[in-house]
């Protein structure tokens, strides 16, 4: 269910209506936005010609990096909740997007780093990116300032989540 959807039923007369308003409306912005960030790279990757790997795939891919990490390192960093987090690793493996390797203490866990073909994808990201905040701030939409304080409104709405969650347990 989106996020929008929660705001119905909500009465008028109820103290705060306009904080509520805005708290909903800022939710299914992120949540939106995360959907056109998804299309966008879909979009480019079709353009590219980049077919056998999905956005969140390519995310991945980016916010690996350089590194070497663990499917449960991308989880705790806050990237990816959940089952697919493996399945999507196994795949860019398995598509050659990826190096991986058992860990030599747990041969549970399997470490996983990019591969010059990942490294190609994740470059096609940044250069996407890149044009998107040159186009920002070209635009008058958003510099350098803005961005500092929006990307500071929402670590502090991701801290909130966080410590609510934290209060469950």
């Amino acid at each position: 269910m989106s996020v929008q959807g929660m705001s119905s039923g909500i009465g008028q007369d109820e103290p705060q209506t306009a904080l509520l308003t805005g708290y909903l409306d800022s939710m299914t912005l992120v949540e939106r936005l995360h959907r056109l960030l998804l299309d966008v790279i879909k979009d480019e990757f079709e353009r590219l010609g980049v077919l056998e790997i999905n956005a969140v795939q390519a995310l991945l891919l980016f916010n690996i990096a350089g590194h070497e990490v663990t499917a449960g390192e991308l989880k705790s960093r806050g990237y990816y909740q959940g089952s697919n987090v493996s399945y999507n690793l196994k795949k860019l493996v398995e598509l050659g997007y990826m190096h991986h390797q058992r860990s030599e203490v747990d041969r549970r866990s399997v470490r996983v780093r990019l591969t010059d073909k990942g490294r190609r994808v994740r470059q096609m990201l940044h250069e996407l990116f890149a044009r998107h905040a040159e186009a920002l701030e070209k635009r008058g939409t958003m510099g350098i300032d803005s961005l500092g304080g929006f990307n500071r409104q929402l670590r502090q709405m991701e801290r909130f989540w966080a410590d609510q969650i934290r209060y469950i347990y």
